[in-house]
């Protein structure tokens, strides 16, 4: 049985804004209402995009907390509450289910590099501990830890599973999944430049980076794939694509937390091992702004 849709369309994975050494929540409280104005469709915080493994804990719950009460039901917001220790990640869901989430996105257990059991075991544990839904998210280059169709099968029996973001790049595996799973869970898309292709064969939207700074035509493309135009969908996304391409031209987020900075939602701050953009690659990341009409 198909499990109930968190949203569909354009989520933005939100940066998280710091300003000497802190939260910067002025920006994050205006970046939160520019998403929401724009017609993004849920939030989700601290997810890679938002850099919760430079946080503390009590830093990840209060941008957690404060993004909750900023959004105060207006759409979902999905927390990221994934860790390499099942504990945690159980920990870390039910304090997310407590302070008021719509929803849990659950990265695969990174470094570990656990087995397909270890893997069902996991998020069985963190879906018999909650009872809101779950997004598993699969990004094996960051992992190491790769979901495949036979593998969200088993896990799309877990009651609390609900959708997986899928970023691994690889259509054909991606293809399969929408084959196999898509009348289970729903499909997220976990790459930006190939959101439409996916929505081609099933994804349900996509949860972006790119949203960050253009969160109005992320969400039309993604309407527009959603009502079957897939001609307006795809000349969006061609046009967005060199875009994109320029955001992840260093490990993100760096890119979009400095595109963010130029269209002045926060400083260009971030924590070690993070550091701010080479000089040509900062270049190139103006002009695929300028080019593309927001700078």
């Amino acid at each position: 049985m198909r499990k109930k849709t968190i949203f569909a369309g354009s989520a933005v994975a939100i940066i998280t804004p710091f300003i000497n050494g802190s939260i910067d929540y002025d920006a994050f409280g205006r970046l939160i209402e520019y998403q929401i104005t724009s017609g993004t469709q849920c939030i989700v915080v601290c997810g890679t995009t938002g850099e919760p493994a430079t946080m503390s804990k009590d830093e990840r719950r209060s941008a957690i907390e404060f993004c909750i009460r900023k959004v105060s039901g207006r759409i979902p917001v999905v927390v990221g509450t994934g860790s390499n220790c099942t504990a945690d990640a159980v920990s870390n869901s039910l304090q997310a289910q407590h302070m008021g989430a719509d929803g849990l996105l659950v990265v695969t257990p990174y470094y570990n590099k656990c087995t397909v059991k270890g893997l069902v075991a996991h998020y069985k544990a963190i879906s018999d501990a909650v009872n809101i839904p779950m997004i598993v998210y699969s990004v094996p280059s960051r992992t190491g830890v790769n979901v495949t169709a036979a593998a969200l099968k088993e896990l799309a029996r877990l009651e609390n599973v609900a959708a997986i973001k899928e970023a691994s790049g690889n259509m054909d595996q991606i293809t399969d999944i929408c084959a196999s799973c898509g009348n289970e869970l729903d499909i997220y898309s976990g790459d930006d430049g190939i959101a439409v292709p996916m929505m081609s064969i099933g994804a349900k939207g996509v949860i972006s980076v790119a949203a960050n700074i253009i969160p109005s035509d992320v969400q039309k493309m993604c309407r527009a794939a959603l009502d079957g135009d897939f001609a307006t969908a795809g000349e969006m996304q061609k046009r967005m694509y060199p875009l994109v391409k320029a955001l992840f031209c260093e490990v993100n987020p760096i890119p979009v937390k400095t595109a963010a900075s130029l269209l002045g939602y926060g400083q260009c701050e971030f924590r070690l091992p993070l550091t701010t953009m080479e000089e040509a690659n900062f270049a190139r990341l103006k002009a695929a702004m300028s080019e593309y009409g927001i700078i």
